[in-house]
């Protein structure tokens, strides 16, 4: 778990160069820097998941039916605050737009949540805490 939350502040210090690098309209104008910015939020979620669920299953906080249900078991038992659950939830559904709706993807709304970074590290954060 340590090593994909490793992973993690990689993958945002990746983000945030990426976000000091290009503006918006060079990434809807260049095939290869969006794939990056995708790849780079869609694994960075998938991070957040795979950990949640985790934890949810390892601290038998529930039985989890969804990857959204994993995050409100950290949330309900004071792993996280409301307010993270809230956004972690909504990036859960981008991701899930990312894996099966990736032809619809509004490249202003996922270029924005490189302002969001910051939520990923307090996951982050919270999960070292937490263990």
């Amino acid at each position: 778990m340590l090593e994909r939350l490793k992973q993690l502040e990689i993958n945002v210090a990746e983000l945030e160069s990426i976000k000091a690098k290009f503006n918006e309209n060079e990434i809807k104008k260049d095939i290869q820097k969006e794939w990056v910015l995708r790849y780079g939020l869609l694994e960075s979620i998938q991070i957040v998941i795979d950990v949640s669920c985790y934890l949810a299953n390892k601290m038998n906080l529930g039985n989890p039916q969804t990857y959204s249900e994993c995050v409100e078991l950290l949330q309900k038992h004071g792993y996280i605050s409301s307010e993270l659950s809230e956004k972690l939830i909504g990036m859960i559904g981008l991701r899930n737009l990312l894996v099966h709706e990736y032809i619809s993807i509004d490249i202003t709304k996922l270029y924005s949540l490189l302002n969001n970074l910051n939520d990923f590290s307090s996951f982050a954060e919270a999960v070292k805490n937490a263990i």
